[in-house]
């Protein structure tokens, strides 16, 4: 399970998400850019302290959840086509320079409370093509931390990142557009994986390493399951569309050489009326309690 930390009561959503029966758990923690153009990253008011990450990471090992530390880039003005997969830095070398020591600060932070895992990025689909700029960022990511790194990349994009080798483990998000129809019925998702499920794992069998899905989630409105990475959809709560979206995929996934997959997110409220991706509080919970205890 993925946990934001902005999230209120961090150790009782660790308890639900322990109880649950997931075994590890994203904490994502952000820093903002300005736009796409921006040449500087940087803590911003909704980011957690030092302090309350190394608390999230101790007191979820506590509660005997393995520990992914997931760091991303928010921008503060987004716009159509524009997102953190889109940036085009003004000054390419400065931008790296800010993400470098960005990523450096959560992997020392990472290694200091023992977690198991790492992200050095996420969903950043206009720089993966700079090879060398991440091969330097991953050998000095492993020389701070001694656990697993990935990189998390766009379902879309997967095949097109130029530095895998340098990473343990292959991430990439599951927002997959399985349908367009938002009455698709859980069969008819469950057989739509196929096509997206026979790429991504010859690719991690080309790769010689495991995959984990980084991300996958269901808005909970009226075609969450159509654009699942739409998180701006506005239609009609509808709980049971996610319901089937993420029955589909335990269904599809199920027997599979999948290493592992991170649910997004945990954080918001839930319930009935929650429109947001949260599974908490919605019959998608116990969907994925009854696939993790299996």
């Amino acid at each position: 399970m993925s946990l934001g930390l902005w999230a209120g009561d961090v150790e009782a959503r660790l308890d639900e998400v322990a109880a649950l029966g997931a075994t590890d758990v994203a904490l994502v923690v952000s820093w903002r850019q300005h736009d796409v153009h921006d040449t500087k990253i940087a803590a911003a008011s909704s980011t957690p302290s030092d302090d309350d990450v190394r608390a999230a990471i101790r007191a979820a090992r506590a509660r005997g959840l393995a520990v992914l530390v997931f760091p991303i880039v928010e921008l503060d003005e987004l716009g159509p086509g524009a997102w953190r997969g889109t940036l085009a830095p003004r000054d390419r070398a400065a931008w790296w320079s800010s993400y470098e020591k960005f990523i450096a600060h959560y992997a020392q932070l990472a290694a200091d409370e023992s977690a198991e895992a790492f992200s050095i990025g996420s969903e950043l689909g206009s720089t993966e093509g700079w090879r060398d700029r991440w091969f330097h960022l991953a050998s000095r990511v492993q020389r701070i931390f001694p656990g697993a790194i990935t990189y998390s990349a766009n379902w879309d994009h997967f095949d097109q990142v130029s530095f895998t080798a340098r990473l343990d483990w292959l991430g990439v998000t599951g927002y997959f557009e399985l349908t367009t129809d938002a009455d698709a019925s859980e069969d008819e998702l469950t057989r739509a994986w196929s096509s997206p499920k026979e790429k991504l794992l010859a690719f991690a069998e080309k790769s010689h390493k495991p995959l984990v899905i980084t991300e996958i989630g269901y808005p909970s409105v009226d075609g969450g399951a159509v654009h699942p990475w739409d998180y701006t959809a506005l239609g009609d709560v509808d709980l049971d569309e996610q319901r089937r979206a993420f029955r589909a995929f335990a269904r599809a996934w199920g027997n599979t050489a999948l290493a592992g997959v991170f649910i997004w997110e945990w954080s918001l409220p839930g319930g009935d009326h929650d429109r947001g991706y949260t599974p908490r509080d919605k019959p998608a919970e116990c969907t994925l309690a009854s696939w993790y205890s299996r």
